[in-house]
């Protein structure tokens, strides 16, 4: 995406801000423009907002949030961004588990899962774990409305002891693109998110492994482990669960074109 100026006026002429996202090479340029409108408090602050969107900065960055699952969830610079089609995975997890009573987010990035999980669950004791200091910043903030804890470090390790066999829900959107695929991404994944988000091994699958080698042990009977994958990897992320000793099976929404793993206890 290249930078391009924006008038120094874009509150006063909306237009004039739509039109220099739109030569920057923002293909929803219009509404882009309607967010930042709606999120600066200024029209010095929407159009240094405007020029850090034109410079390829994610938009969820720019804005310091991102929409997910009805929420309005709190994203740093060099934070994960949620993606809206992950919202199947959470959806997922409250049909196997409508009345869980305790949930951990793995992965957790912004927290995003861990608070939509939350809302829907009104009184469920949340955890969420990442590696990422920064993403467990966001964590937290995100899900301090609703008493939920965000504890760093790699993956079960972050976990409080006493959460062993009790976990009914068990998220874990970890890293699943191949190594090699990592340079073809798109810039704005490729360059303001962090590598530990994206990279999952030679076969996208190394961090799975592990998630799943020990959900298990941290898993109430009956509980859920749900993880999202792609179509290409779906069989491979299944088996994968199968052999940790869960039962499992790929749930598929074709609107959002996504795939989650299921594995039960």
């Amino acid at each position: 995406m290249a930078a391009v100026p924006v008038s120094p006026s874009p509150l006063a002429d909306p237009s004039l801000l739509v039109a220099a996202l739109r030569a920057a090479g923002c293909v929803f340029a219009e509404d882009e423009a309607r967010l930042i409108l709606a999120t600066a408090r200024t029209a010095d602050e929407a159009t240094a907002m405007a020029e850090r969107r034109a410079s390829g900065l994610p938009l969820e960055h720019v804005l310091g949030w991102a929409e997910f699952h009805g929420l309005r969830i709190t994203v740093e610079p060099g934070v994960f961004v949620p993606r809206r089609r992950t919202e199947f995975l959470v959806d997922q997890a409250l049909a196997r588990a409508p009345h869980a009573r305790v949930v951990v987010d793995l992965c957790c990035g912004s927290g995003a899962l861990g608070a939509a999980l939350a809302v829907a669950l009104d009184g469920a004791e949340v955890h969420a774990a990442d590696i990422d200091p920064a993403a467990v910043r966001c964590a937290r903030r995100n899900l301090a409305p609703h008493l939920g804890r965000a504890h760093t470090g790699d993956l079960y390790a972050a976990l409080p002891a006493e959460l062993r066999g009790r976990v009914a829900i068990l998220t874990a959107n970890v890293p699943y693109v191949p190594s090699a695929e990592v340079p073809l991404l798109p810039a704005e994944a490729r360059d303001h998110e962090p590598a530990t988000a994206l990279d999952g091994g030679p076969d996208g699958l190394d961090v799975l492994r592990r998630v799943a080698a020990g959900a298990a042990e941290w898993l109430a009977p009956g509980g859920c482990l749900l993880s999202e994958t792609s179509a290409r990897q779906a069989s491979a992320a299944q088996e994968v669960f199968a052999r940790a000793g869960l039962a499992a099976h790929v749930a598929v929404s074709h609107e959002w074109d996504a795939h989650v793993v299921i594995g039960v206890r």
